[in-house]
């Protein structure tokens, strides 16, 4: 590991699923992450109760995390070791058709919130939606409120249309926290050219990502490795520049990758038309749905390592690692 990644401000713009332990992230040097604390399908009350879960975990004097509020939180994890959990939901389900819960939200800590996840909410069309009918009224609704209150508007799994039209109408910078470029990968997943721009031209950030899907290239003779990624970075940074730019791994914080199993199982099922030709060529196995070379937290210092031999400024490569999320969050959760 480089000197530079070890003493590097580090953030994964999204972890699907936590154990409870920091441990992966922490020994991996990941100073805070967005880690989505409640089920991606989940309802009010189960939302309620994963929150609740992680409150209880983050309370607990010998439990090595600490609750991010503000970007300095973030930076006070850099200095003392502890990592920073962000608060964060995959889908705007929970709320329903019920806008004042996201008040009610923003007090209990969350930070980040996905608008859609795959299929059609209150809010909008998710990514896998055939038709991609666009945001809502009450979407603009959200995301006006979600300005207001500090809670940073994710649309990594949402519709190509809706997502441009939530950036369009945002005041504050918005995210795809882990989301590749269509025009290198045509995965459902990925993002289009317009709405990599209309992301960056709020001040946004989007977190490139090793999640194998988003980078093969369809030959199913060939897993996806570091190349891709690397493709696909190259190609965003092109298209909105280097300020633009984070890491978002979608990947699991767990000792034991087995633990996930069930999620696994549960995308394949749910949203074939994401994932079945992948996981038909590679299996459905969580440790096959990564680059065939970055496949844990302990490989992003492959990354960095790659970004210096390709002669990448130590500068860049921090905002890369972390700075560009920081400086996000701050102008996002700013009173």
């Amino acid at each position: 590991m480089s000197d530079l990644h070890k003493d590097a401000l580090i953030i994964d713009g999204l972890n699907f699923h936590g154990d409870g332990d920091p441990a992966v992230l922490r020994d991996a040097g990941i100073t805070a992450v967005n880690l989505t604390v409640s089920h991606f399908e989940a309802d009010f009350e189960q939302t309620m109760d994963g929150m609740a879960g992680w409150l209880a975990v983050m309370n607990h004097p010998d439990s090595g995390w600490r609750k991010i509020e503000k970007a300095a939180d973030i930076e006070a994890c850099h200095g003392d070791g502890k990592v920073g959990l962000i608060m964060g939901w995959q889908n705007l389900r929970p709320i329903a058709d019920k806008l004042d819960r996201l008040v009610l939200m923003k007090a209990v800590g969350l930070r980040v919130a996905q608008l859609t996840y795959n299929r059609r909410n209150f809010l909008g069309d998710g990514c896998l939606e055939p038709e991609d009918g666009g945001m809502s009224a009450m979407g603009g609704d959200a995301v006006r409120l979600m300005n207001e209150l500090g809670i940073a508007i994710d649309l990594s799994h949402v519709g190509q249309r809706t997502s441009v039209m939530a950036a369009e109408a945002s005041r504050k910078p918005v995210l795809a926290t882990h989301a590749n470029a269509r025009s290198v990968t045509p995965a459902l997943r990925n993002k289009s050219d317009d709405a990599i721009r209309a992301i960056a031209a709020t001040g946004g950030v989007i977190g490139v990502s090793n999640y194998g899907p988003m980078c093969w290239d369809g030959d199913p003779s060939r897993h996806p490795s570091l190349d891709d990624f690397e493709r696909h970075l190259d190609f965003i940074v092109d298209l909105v520049g280097v300020d633009h730019v984070g890491l978002g791994t979608d990947m699991p914080a767990v000792a034991d990758l087995d633990s996930v199993a069930h999620i696994t199982k549960f995308t394949l099922g749910t949203f074939p038309a994401a994932i079945a030709k992948y996981a038909e060529a590679f299996s459905n196995d969580i440790r096959a749905r990564y680059l065939s070379d970055c496949a844990s937290h302990q490989d992003l210092s492959k990354i960095t390592e790659r970004l210096q031999q390709r002669g990448w400024d130590d500068g860049d490569i921090l905002k890369f690692l972390g700075g560009n999320f920081l400086r996000a969050f701050g102008e996002i959760w700013c009173d």
